[in-house]
């Protein structure tokens, strides 16, 4: 064995066989069709950027986790940590020939270098969408719904996007004079459904005093609903009702409850109010947020944590160019995504696209078969053809090993005879001396009625 590699894989990297892929390949797709109904286009960034470009942000565990290293050119270049930085890059560098407000989508893979945990690895997928150029609450409202809508599309089932708004917070850090300890205490905070009342009450109280972390809890608890809860949050950082009451003093509502407000009209009137919670909770600890944040989380699953993630924020491009750009965006772990939707049994595993295989009974007929292919493909059905005449069980047990729903098979007499059999290897039904127009049609039938059903083995 001299000479030969052994064939290894990276820690937190894996390679992706059939059964993963196609699954993978499928979500995505219709992650891309529905997000292409809201007008949203695809972009693509390179995998590797200028060192400066990714690190502009500076510092923590971002500059840590990513892969950084010197090209044959002499270059200090980083493979993306995430797709934001980059298209912060993109839209300061192409603003002058993209059309605002820029609706986009961004599917692809992203290196961290961190420790390996439940759904995540340090090569992934991440899936991110973003409205830019315009400050409107619309755009925040429109992320959240088609967030929601996504999740539906693709089978995760229930889901919950639990949102708030950084502007309200920050008001009553100001008021409680902590203003300097936001990054800390958004950080804490942050980690609630993680750690729990108690624990957060725990890590506050050492960082700003008790009295002022029993008021912060306070905020950041939900109430009964939507509404009593946004009056409360009003009530605590400025002193004066919510979305609807009279202000106690003389200053006008602020900004930040009035968007939240908004948003709530339309919860309401979307009757959405199972799926859009306002969690005052939730801050996402990144500090380049700004307004509207929000998380995403699995009904059926909550201990999975948030599946899709992101806010408002005022300046994307602030790094790159003088020309405040301002958005809203999320971002989808797919991978993550992807471990729910198994533990649900909403996700299916399969090793081959192909609805029929068509069965090599004779040398001669190999043409023939090839055209039966070519039919089948023209009328909406994926099929392939085995390359090779071998005994009938070795195909079909091929098939079986390959998800195959469905068999043709033909051999010389039913070439004479002008019919073919088909076979639904799920269940071992039989169509027998038909034409292969009946069987194109019942093939086509089959696979819409039963498309989930699982292969029994041979």
């Amino acid at each position: 064995m001299d000479g030969v590699i052994r064939p290894k894989v990276l820690k937190g990297f894996r390679d992706s066989l059939p059964d993963r892929e196609i699954p993978r390949r499928k979500l995505i797709r219709a992650l891309e069709d529905h997000f292409i109904s809201y007008g949203f286009v695809p972009i693509d960034t390179p995998a590797l950027e200028y060192a400066e470009i990714l690190l502009s942000k500076g510092g923590g565990e971002t500059d840590k986790q990513t892969y950084r290293f010197t090209d044959r050119g002499g270059r200090d270049v980083s493979l993306r940590f995430d797709l934001t930085i980059p298209f912060a890059r993109y839209v300061a560098l192409h603003q002058h020939d993209i059309a605002m407000p820029f609706k986009r989508y961004h599917i692809a893979k992203v290196w961290r270098g961190e420790n390996t945990q439940r759904g995540r690895y340090r090569e992934f997928v991440q899936c991110d969408f973003d409205i830019v150029g315009t400050n409107a609450i619309t755009a925040d409202l429109e992320i959240m719904l088609m967030m929601a809508g996504g999740l539906k599309k693709i089978g995760a089932g229930k889901n919950q996007i639990r949102f708030s708004h950084r502007g309200v917070f920050n008001n009553l850090l100001n008021r409680l004079g902590l203003e300097n300890q936001s990054i800390q205490v958004l950080r804490i905070v942050d980690k609630m459904s993680k750690l729990g009342a108690k624990e957060i009450r725990s890590q506050l109280t050492g960082l700003v005093g008790g009295k002022n972390a029993d008021l912060l809890l306070d905020f950041i608890t939900v109430e009964k609903d939507n509404p009593s809860t946004l009056t409360k949050m009003t009530q605590l950082a400025q002193g004066f009702d919510g979305r609807r009451g009279s202000p106690s003093g003389p200053r006008e509502k602020p900004p930040a409850t009035e968007q939240l407000g908004i948003i709530l009209d339309a919860v309401d009137e979307l009757t959405m109010q199972e799926n859009l919670v306002l969690d005052p909770s939730i801050t996402r600890g990144l500090d380049y947020y700004t307004g509207i944040v929000f998380e995403t989380y699995l009904e059926n699953l909550p201990s999975l944590g948030s599946v899709c993630s992101g806010g408002r924020y005022d300046n994307l491009t602030g790094l790159f160019t003088r020309n405040t750009v301002s958005g809203v965006g999320a971002s989808i772990g797919l991978d993550r995504l992807m471990t729910g939707l198994e533990e649900l049994d909403s996700l299916n595993l399969t090793a081959s696209n192909t609805d029929i295989l068509i069965l090599s009974l004779d040398e001669g007929l190999l043409v023939h078969y090839q055209r039966y292919a070519r039919d089948m493909r023209e009328n909406g059905l994926s099929a392939e053809v085995y390359p090779e005449p071998k005994k009938i069980g070795a195909q079909f047990k091929y098939a079986e090993s390959r998800d195959i729903p469905l068999a043709l098979i033909v051999g010389p007499e039913e070439k004479a005879a002008g019919i073919v059999n088909l076979k639904d290897l799920r269940t071992r039904d039989n169509y027998n001396g038909i034409s292969f127009e009946k069987a194109r049609v019942k093939a086509r039938d089959l696979i819409s009625k039963k498309h989930n059903t699982a292969i029994r083995p041979y």
